[in-house]
């Protein structure tokens, strides 16, 4: 089975006014294909400077990171761009829908930048609605439908690009606790069906054990990783 990701010895320092303040600290990782990984630690130990690396959203200071082979640290902005587009599918805590445009629109807005035309685009949605579950509001507005609602639009769209991999950032943190369970699981199914591979970040345990591996980070240092059945907590 390929790796979608491969970290070797990665490093990432903030320059303040201080000096650079080192946020990674070496952290080397690799996740599989097919794998549905939960990312967490206490704040200020890295997890979300990882998730922006592993997103394309920002560079390594030190060390390498390949996506699917290809090493990050090589590509010009233009290409980081066309690579997140074509490869990594977001959904963020706070859904980020355009409230006048339909659903539909909505998720397949970024076909629009991958050139697709019109026909297709609305096919691709439209699929991708049904298999959350939403088929029939392709033409509602997101002010019309819940939070969970909204959020299952946001992994439509995620989705809708055909992404080897999905980064989720807090999904469930702008919901309740039994919808959250429902986005969760529907996390799974596509894992499960599809293959494809889901590197959430989340504080909540509870969220994580839904995940098969568990990502520990603390001091920007990896402190566990493993199964999620395996961890019993990290040392102070």
């Amino acid at each position: 089975m390929s790796n979608v990701i491969q970290l070797d010895a990665l490093t990432k320092d903030y320059l303040t006014d201080a000096g650079a303040v080192p946020v990674l600290k070496g952290v080397s990782l690799a996740v599989n294909q097919g794998e549905f990984v939960a990312i967490m630690g206490p704040s200020g130990s890295g997890k979300s400077t990882l998730m922006n690396i592993l997103g394309c959203l920002d560079i390594p200071s030190g060390g390498r990171y390949l996506l699917n082979d290809t090493d990050i640290g090589t590509l010009a902005e233009s290409e980081l761009a066309r690579l997140r587009g074509q490869v990594i599918g977001f959904v963020f805590q706070g859904f980020n829908l355009l409230p006048r445009m339909s659903l539909g629109n909505n998720v397949a807005l970024p076909l629009v930048y991958q050139h697709i035309g019109k026909p297709e685009r609305l096919t691709r949605a439209t699929d991708m609605l049904e298999k959350v579950g939403l088929g029939h509001l392709v033409n509602s507005l997101p002010t019309r439908i819940s939070g969970g609602q909204q959020q299952r639009v946001a992994i439509a769209r995620a989705l809708v690009t055909r992404p080897s991999l999905i980064l989720a950032d807090e999904p469930t943190g702008n919901l309740d606790s039994h919808t959250g369970r429902e986005i969760m699981e529907l996390f799974q199914r596509i894992n499960r069906e599809q293959s494809i591979t889901i590197v959430l970040v989340t504080h909540d345990m509870t969220v994580a054990r839904y995940a098969q591996r568990l990502v520990y980070l603390k001091d920007g240092l990896l402190a566990y990783d493993g199964p999620m059945s395996d961890f019993h907590g990290v040392e102070a």
